[in-house]
């Protein structure tokens, strides 16, 4: 039987991206019936780490590397492993984003919509590109729930900003945003923290609550989502929910980039200094809804949540570390 070992970490300054692809990992390998641990913090998180207990995966703070067949690091703060894990018996599979969380190791996945030519740093496998996202399986089941949906009347709108506590004042110029629209429509707001929520016209509605386990199921009767370049978007993609895309932090700048140069989604600008065309951008998501199916059926084409088993099937091709 192999052994996985999944390393990352959530809070509230990190996110839970992380973790929500290690779930997407631990989910396809238990369904092939390796034997799966989960080694780090899930502050933040928690919702998404339940599914770990559900799965039978033990959630430890830090576990050897003695024992296991590979190793999967989707981590930022942690610098280069691949000795180390190789010298206790295990490939290192590591998961990055552009310059960040770069190590070497003996199979390096960057699922980014258009990754830039990386370095020469002895490592051995490059898998790179969104053929490669990690989907959970409540992903992939609601993909499957949208297929033949009806659009709503007034638009359902979804916004999504990740796990983060720090971004409630990018949420609150976003809601202004849509406001400014003065279109009807009923907003779903997921956020940490107290976002300013202004005041609405006739037939605008926001209900502001944390993001939960209850994402997905909002998400199959979404009509435009709000969210960050990060893995939210992928998920967005895989679902073919037409998204204004937001750049948070500078790790997002190549994701950002290349949703909008691929046609997956409309740009909103930085967090720092929204897109002029915020407001134009978003009524036209709200309004068209012939740009709307235009970024669905793209981005679903694009992204089409089989990158786990991708993964897993080279994995299982190179075996472990002698």
């Amino acid at each position: 039987m192999t052994r996985l070992l999944l390393r990352a970490e959530a809070s509230g300054t990190i996110g839970a991206g992380h973790v929500s692809r290690m779930v997407a990992y631990a989910e396809r390998a238990v369904a092939r019936g390796w034997e799966v641990v989960f080694s780090g913090q899930v502050d933040n998180a928690e919702w998404l780490a339940a599914r770990f207990g559900e799965l039978a995966v033990p959630v430890v703070p830090s576990v050897p590397f003695d024992g296991f067949d590979a190793v999967v690091v989707d981590h930022y703060g942690l610098g280069e492993l691949r000795q180390e894990v190789n010298a206790a018996g295990a490939l290192l599979v590591s998961i990055e984003d552009d310059v960040f969380g770069r190590r070497a190791a003996d199979l390096v996945v960057d699922c980014g919509f258009v990754p830039a030519p990386r370095p020469g740093d002895g490592s051995g496998v490059l898998l790179r590109g969104v053929a490669y996202a990690p989907m959970r399986d409540v992903v992939r089941d609601a993909r499957e729930k949208r297929l033949g949906r009806e659009a709503a009347e007034p638009a359902h709108v979804t916004v999504v900003l990740g796990g983060g506590t720090e971004w409630a004042g990018t949420v609150s110029a976003l809601l202004h945003a849509l406001r400014d629209t003065e279109l009807t429509f009923v907003a779903d707001v997921l956020v940490r923290g107290e976002p300013v929520v202004p005041s609405t016209l006739p037939g605008q509605e926001f209900r502001v609550q944390p993001p939960g386990p209850g994402l997905l199921d909002l998400l199959v009767e979404t009509d435009v989502a709000v969210s960050a370049a990060g893995v939210t978007l992928l998920e967005l993609c895989c679902l073919g929910v037409p998204t204004g895309v937001v750049k948070l932090v500078d790790n997002q700048e190549t994701g950002y980039r290349g949703a909008l140069e691929l046609g997956l989604a409309a740009g909103l600008g930085s967090a720092a200094a929204l897109d002029g065309d915020a407001v134009e951008t978003l009524r036209t998501l709200l309004l068209d809804r012939e740009t709307r199916r235009r970024f669905s059926e793209t981005a679903s084409s694009v992204v089409d949540g089989r990158g786990v088993d991708r993964v897993l099937d080279r994995i299982e091709k190179m075996g472990s570390v002698e």
